[in-house]
């Protein structure tokens, strides 16, 4: 019997699930925004609120899902889970509770503490401003400030590197958020590994470095994320199978702690002097991670879904051992002030056999496809090692004309090699 999935979500990390999925399955989505490259995958595109629970289910039981995958944060945040679940549809994902784990940066850090979860920084939250400001004072060191819910990635802020103590209290008066976390600020190489989770079991993906910072060199603010690499081997250059054994016996104790979680497990963490520590965890796939992680994933998706609804064994996972390097073209001015309207003139047919062009936030129109104020589209170049898989992203974006802004650099060797310096110096 083929099984009929509902996917949730319209960005580009959904356009890599998709993809992942759609041979071998009847595919529905449903997102906010209608996708383009979902929507020539699937076999229905809704455009609805994905974050109304009520209208998700509803719509999954209209297409007679039977399972479906949850991409963003937002809906989990919303209890789309929950809501899929009374309607006696299984979904990939966390419920409301579980995926507090991302959602409550508090609640994370209390997780971790209260169960002796490794990697965890020194940490206080605060739902009183003023106090959260004479803690910043008082503090013997930078710090990592992080409101407890949702930002997109952009809420943070780090003394001594983004912005001086005086800023961040300015910051959280300006903000008032309903409670921020106050942590130790870690320095060393963040790395993120990803896993499929479900029945208490833990199947770990390769390793993956994001690069959050909007500018080359790892200058200006923070965004949802420039674009990413992975190696062809489950490690990074600068990191050992140590290290990366050590993120994933992190994800393992989570699940040990929470065994009623089921989905994606993201953890970010930071290479330091010390070892491995936990900068966040993350309840889906991340955005662009997933475009590195599913390409060489060669195990079906699908037969991981269905076990995990099935009550089954997690099948082990199988990868290419092939280097991706995904790079995100974003809006001219983003993130401060995008400029929305561009056309989008990279196709599947041009970027060539050795990438993948995945589509994020465009507006699709009859004449064309254009940008809207977020990121746009990414291309994942593939290669027998980063560099080659670098020289192929690059080469697909080489027509990206007049209105986008790409980071050049991310997967260059240039800044590999600096991440792997930078690993020597602290562990000296």
């Amino acid at each position: 019997m083929t099984e009929t999935v509902l996917l949730v979500g319209g960005g580009g990390r959904e356009h890599a699930v998709a993809r992942s999925l759609a041979s071998d399955c009847d595919l529905h989505a449903c997102a906010s925004n209608r996708n383009p490259g979902i929507d020539a995958l699937a076999e229905s595109f809704e455009t609805l609120d994905e974050t109304d629970p009520d209208a998700v289910a509803a719509h999954a039981e209209a297409v007679n899902a039977d399972l479906a995958v949850i991409g963003p944060e937002t809906p989990l945040a919303a209890g789309v889970v929950d809501a899929l679940e009374a309607a006696d549809v299984y979904a990939f994902g966390p419920r409301e509770a579980d995926a507090r784990i991302e959602t409550d940066k508090a609640f994370q850090r209390e997780f971790m503490r209260d169960h002796d979860i490794p990697g965890c920084p020194d940490f206080e939250t605060f739902t009183d401003t003023e106090a959260a400001c004479e803690y910043i004072d008082a503090y013997d060191g930078d710090l990592a400030v992080k409101p407890a819910g949702l930002t997109g990635g952009k809420g943070v802020k780090v003394t001594g590197d983004q912005v001086t103590k005086e800023e961040a209290k300015a910051y959280l008066r300006e903000e008032d958020y309903d409670e921020v976390v106050l942590e130790e600020r870690f320095v060393g190489e963040e790395f993120t590994v990803q896993a499929f989770v479900a029945n208490g079991d833990v199947r770990p993906t390769p390793a993956v470095q994001d690069h959050k910072r909007a500018f080359e060199g790892d200058e200006g603010p923070n965004t949802g994320g420039m674009g990413s690499y992975s190696d062809a081997s489950r490690t990074l250059p600068f990191m050992t199978a140590e290290d990366y054994d050590d993120a994933v016996d992190v994800l393992e104790a989570v699940v040990d702690a929470l065994p009623t979680y089921r989905g994606v497990l993201y953890g970010q963490f930071m290479l330091t002097a010390d070892g491995v520590n936990v900068v966040e965890f993350n309840a889906r796939f991340g955005d662009p991670e997933a475009m590195n992680t599913l390409p060489v994933m060669e195990t079906p998706l699908l037969d991981v879904l269905t076990a995990a609804r099935d009550g089954e064994p997690l099948p082990d996972l199988a990868f290419e051992p092939t280097a991706t390097v995904c790079k995100y073209a974003v809006p001219a001015g983003y993130p401060t002030d995008p400029e929305a309207g561009a056309r989008v003139t990279v196709t599947e047919d041009s970027v060539g056999e050795d990438a993948i062009l995945f589509y994020a936030s465009v507006d699709a129109r009859d004449d064309g496809v254009y940008t809207t104020t977020s990121r746009s589209f990414a291309v994942v170049g593939l290669g027998a090692t980063i560099d080659e898989a670098e020289e192929r992203a690059s080469a697909a974006l080489a027509d990206v004309e007049d209105g986008f802004r790409i980071r050049d650099d991310i997967g260059t060797a240039a800044l590999v090699q600096r991440r792997i310096d930078h690993v020597e110096r602290i562990r000296e």
